[in-house]
């Protein structure tokens, strides 16, 4: 059933209500439905983050299984179910399995809330293009999330070797920081919508516009905190092959490491259609054919795809551009960069939407914004510059919170430039090969012994 006015319609039949009169058969086929798509998209996703990596290193990926290797994600899937599982010898073998197995369910389980389309009619049953809506649904998408973390403990834990178990912990600690700035990046959100279901979220951007640019600061702390939790580059610290050679899942082969794979590429998804449906609309059309014909009905899910894969590019767009970080330039990141923003700007938020709830005008508004902002600038001038003294005690001078090297360092010359140099300009300290001289014999002179004083006498008067 295609509506011409989303607003009116979501407003007239919410989506818990339509969703609660579902046959088990239709909840049943939008589970299957969207356990395959998840599994196509993946398929997909691997197959063009090659491609686009290949294309921006001047190099064509692959190309040789399927019409313009379409099919290679498919046959490495393959080849990983047929290969050997390998378990290591001091591994805890019920807790290894079952990591994996956690890690891939809470990834499908965070998709069941996601509203993927309007109202539609399928085999004559009037329903929404989504699994489930519940009142707290962007909570069950966050528990979810976090809950994927402890399969990549368990398989760091479960290996039996220190290199996972570093992996995994990092991720521990990685995920606990950026959840709390993802988090808070929502609370905007939720403060406009005044709901913490997905389908209303979509429906208050319906009639107020969408998020991203009422809300801006909230998308952008949402987007680095999303990389962030799906530990990809320029955050993949859990698998920094450079130091732990594979991260947590050194150890896993053949279909546990599949599983694996599959849950990181699921989260992209994941996160990507939660960052499409908190702040680009939802399943809505775009502004100039908003309301149209084109925005409802089986229109819904085509444009929320294409919504998506504006993120999935943006994923593989840092990962073939950006370098590693460093651990600690990671972590301040999260704790003093994002944490600080995100409290600063709820409280704007929560401040701005109280004075319009109070009805004071606008001239108010901005005098009182203009004298925080200048108290805020005012201090942010008036602080001191914290400088870290070195081990030596010295301050550095380029305002570095890290040691930095003495000034009067020297580097010394690698052996053979030494040698050189040595031989072109004085005599090199190194012994160098003497050639034999013919030997003639000298007469020998008898010199005369010159009795040398005693500087320790005994009690018999000898030396």
């Amino acid at each position: 059933m295609t509506f011409a006015a989303p607003a009116a319609a979501t407003s007239a039949a919410p989506a818990a209500v339509v969703l609660a009169d579902d046959p088990l058969w239709l909840i049943v086929l939008k589970v299957l439905v969207v356990f395959g798509l998840l599994q196509v998209m993946v398929l997909v996703m691997i197959w063009a983050e090659r491609r686009v990596v290949g294309r921006m290193q001047h190099r064509p990926g692959p190309n040789r299984v399927g019409p313009f290797g379409l099919l290679q994600s498919l046959a490495d899937g393959l080849k990983l179910v047929f290969k050997e599982d390998i378990q290591p010898v001091l591994a805890d073998r019920w807790v290894f399995i079952l990591a994996p197995v956690i890690s891939a369910i809470t990834a499908f389980t965070a998709f069941t809330v996601i509203p993927l389309g309007g109202e539609v009619t399928i085999f004559g049953e009037q329903t929404v293009l989504q699994i489930t809506d519940l009142p707290v649904g962007v909570l069950v998408v966050l528990a979810a999330s976090s809950l994927g973390v402890y399969g990549i403990v368990l398989s760091g834990w479960a290996s039996g070797s220190p290199y996972p178990l570093l992996g995994s912990l990092r991720s521990a600690a990685q995920v606990i920081s950026y959840e709390i700035a993802l988090g808070m990046s929502i609370v905007a959100v939720i403060l406009y919508s005044a709901s913490l279901s997905t389908s209303d979220i979509v429906a208050a951007q319906a009639e107020q516009g969408w998020f991203v640019f009422l809300l801006f600061p909230s998308f952008v702390i949402f987007c680095v905190a999303m990389v962030g939790e799906t530990n990809r580059a320029p955050f993949d610290l859990p698998e920094a092959e450079s130091e732990l050679v594979g991260g947590f899942h050194t150890e896993y082969s053949s279909m546990k490491f599949m599983l694996f794979f599959l849950a990181e590429y699921i989260n992209m998804v994941t996160v990507s259609a939660m960052a499409t449906t908190l702040f680009l609309g939802g399943w809505h059309a775009p502004w100039p054919l908003a309301g149209g014909a084109l925005d409802g009905g089986w229109w819904g899910p085509l444009w929320f795809i294409g919504k998506m894969a504006v993120f999935v590019f943006v994923f593989i767009w840092l990962r073939g551009t950006l370098p590693r970080l460093r651990y600690d330039q990671f972590m301040a990141l999260g704790w003093k960069v994002l944490v600080p923003v995100s409290l600063t700007w709820i409280v704007l938020v929560a401040g701005v939407r109280a004075l319009r709830n109070a009805e004071i005008t606008r001239m108010q508004i901005l005098v009182v914004g203009g004298i925080v902002l200048g108290v805020v600038v005012l201090i942010a001038f008036l602080l001191p510059e914290r400088r870290r003294p070195d081990q030596d005690g010295a301050v550095p001078t380029a305002g570095s919170d890290y040691p930095l090297p003495p000034l009067d360092l020297v580097v010394p010359q690698p052996p053979r430039r030494r040698a050189a140099v040595a031989a072109g300009s004085a005599p090199s300290s190194t012994p160098q090969p003497s050639t034999p001289q013919p030997s003639t014999p000298q007469p020998s002179t008898p010199q005369p012994s010159t009795p040398q004083p005693a500087t320790q006498e005994d009690p018999d008067g000898t030396a």
